[in-house]
């Protein structure tokens, strides 16, 4: 990390602002490539957040969400600190073909920019090994953070040396790991609003303002959020089995934060977004009660199992019929597809039917598809929140 000034945004008397940059990456020339760090600490006690945004080049959305946290924080009566950090990933963000970015897999490497998080289960075990059922909590949280960031200092250390995805992934979830909450923004490729939750944080959903909520396990697949709740969810299981008698809810949440379309910006959805954000901080206690409320809307959850990708049974040429967030009845037409070497007949245009109700929740960005491809991503057996 390195300081590159501290200065007063506003008169706000509640918090003090400053502006750092935070090093992720060297460019062929040896140039360091540095992602501004927007840091607002309260006067009062609460929560650490940390928010980042554009981790795949293409998903750019969270960064007008972010200015847009900004300028609410301007006059808020912050309680503890939130960290913000846009644009994260300058490599995927400057891989440009024509008019398209195509940052979602370090190019060097091949590894999704998502995917090269860290989580080493012995490495977490080995502290609860060492945990005594009188310590205080606050300790063990601060000897636990201490403990995970060494195994990432590890890991960047290696004497073979770690690829470039990892190395930049590594950095910023060595910096988030001190937050309680973490925020990490994306977006889908055609893509209605979602959100992936722990399953222990359930209720933190309906504060967001987003009608479509994933459930996920305690399995790590290499994702900020999951490396984040992970470690946390394993160590206050295993400390509630050895100690039964105590409470060991360590309050961590984290999540990943889909809000639209990528290759696209939108300022007044980037508010709305912003608010749903500010009423979940509200609840928990990062501002005054009822600053910022949660709009009221119906909110349907789903199991990760039951989030479901339809595969394209054909390549073609396709018309997306089934919009994302729009509910589709068993045997509906989703989607029909031309195949151009059958025009003057009719086999030239075949439909993709719905196999039970489902909500879909995003489908791919272009018309032109190969066979096999993920065509549309969707919510089967779900419920309302």
């Amino acid at each position: 990390m390195e300081e590159q000034l501290s200065l007063s945004v506003t008169d706000n008397p509640h918090l003090t602002f400053s502006k750092e940059y935070l090093v992720v990456a060297q460019n062929a020339s040896g140039r360091n490539l540095n992602v501004p760090v927007y840091r607002f600490k309260g006067h009062a006690p609460g929560p650490k957040v940390y928010v980042q945004s554009s981790i795949h080049g293409a998903e750019v959305q969270g960064n007008v969400v972010i200015y847009q946290l900004i300028q609410a924080l301007k006059t808020a009566r912050l309680k503890g600190e939130i960290i913000l950090v846009p644009n994260c990933n300058p490599v995927g963000s400057n891989q440009k073909s024509g008019e398209y970015t195509l940052g979602r897999f370090d190019p060097v490497n091949g590894q999704n920019w998502n995917r090269a998080y860290h989580y080493d289960a012995q490495l977490i075990q080995r502290f609860i090994d060492k945990v005594k059922p009188d310590e205080i909590l606050a300790e063990i949280k601060a000897e636990f953070r201490a403990h995970i960031k060494s195994g990432i200092d590890e890991v960047l250390s290696r004497t073979w040396g770690v690829g470039l995805a990892q190395q930049l992934n590594l950095k910023l979830q060595r910096f988030a790991f001190d937050a309680d909450i973490v925020l990490d923004l994306h977006n889908g490729p055609v893509s209605c609003r979602h959100i992936y939750v722990p399953e222990y944080a359930r209720e933190s959903a309906q504060y967001f303002n987003i009608p479509n909520v994933i459930l996920i396990p305690n399995v790590f697949a290499g994702a900020l959020d999951e490396a984040t709740f992970c470690p946390w969810w394993q160590l206050k299981d295993a400390l509630s089995e050895k100690y039964p008698k105590r409470d060991w809810d360590f309050g961590i949440e984290a999540f990943t934060v889909e809000m639209g379309s990528q290759e696209v910006i939108e300022f007044t959805s980037g508010a709305y977004d912003a608010k749903g954000i500010l009423a979940y901080l509200t609840y928990k206690n990062c501002f005054p009660k009822d600053s910022f409320l949660p709009v009221e809307i119906t909110r349907y959850a789903v199991m990760l199992k039951d989030y479901k990708i339809m595969y394209a049974p054909t390549g073609g040429i396709v018309e997306y019929l089934a919009q994302p967030g729009v509910f589709a009845k068993k045997n509906s037409v989703m989607a029909r597809v031309l195949n151009v070497d059958e025009l003057e007949n009719e086999r030239a245009v075949s439909e993709i039917k719905a196999p039970c109700d489902l909500i879909p929740i995003l489908h791919f960005p272009s018309a032109s598809v190969l066979g096999g491809t993920q065509l549309y991503k969707c919510f089967t057996e779900f419920f309302e929140l």
